[in-house]
């Protein structure tokens, strides 16, 4: 494998634990993403970021975004990582959205995550709170993958769904 570096912007520790496993795995240097430096990313043959799934945004992208020209021709990869099971429509979704312009070269993989609100923050509790009650008024049968992933999550129970299987696409990529 080449020179590589992984990045990570993690909220609540799923990023950054698939961050650690990738770099056990590959032997690449790994820090957080806002402390990445020019030095760094320049030095890398390849970078991957891990980032939680906010909104359908990607947390640690705009590092990406600010360095768009020091990772030209390099082999860019992104982890998204978020409490839904895999949905192709939403993964497809979310690299429109996140990875256009000068970031359209970067490869999106995806990796699930974990659910914990005693580990969220007031905002984040309240609104998955908010959206749990708007989402149980809809006939289950109709409800889309993330929203039957919100719906299996018992009031106050903590889920963990990372697994090191959802890098094993990623590590091939890398290898290749």
């Amino acid at each position: 494998m080449q020179n590589g570096l992984i990045l990570y912007k993690s909220k609540y520790g799923s990023s950054e634990k698939y961050a650690r496993w990738l770099s056990e795995a590959t032997g690449f240097a790994c820090l957080e993403a806002d402390k990445a430096d020019a030095a760094a990313l320049k030095a890398a043959d390849a970078v991957v970021l891990c980032g939680g799934v906010y909104a359908s945004g990607l947390a640690g992208l705009s590092v990406l975004k600010k360095n768009a020209r020091l990772l030209a021709g390099k082999k860019v990869f992104a982890l998204a990582v978020g409490a839904s099971p895999w949905n192709e429509k939403a993964i497809e979704a979310a690299k429109a959205q996140n990875l256009k312009d000068e970031l359209a070269h970067v490869q999106l993989f995806y990796a699930r995550g974990a659910w914990d609100t005693e580990k969220m923050t007031f905002l984040h509790r309240t609104l998955c709170g908010m959206l749990k009650k708007a989402v149980a008024k809809q006939d289950p049968a109709t409800f889309e993958p993330w929203q039957e992933a919100l719906m299996s999550v018992p009031e106050g129970e903590k889920c963990d769904w990372t697994d090191r299987k959802y890098l094993e696409p990623l590590l091939e990529a890398l290898r290749a």
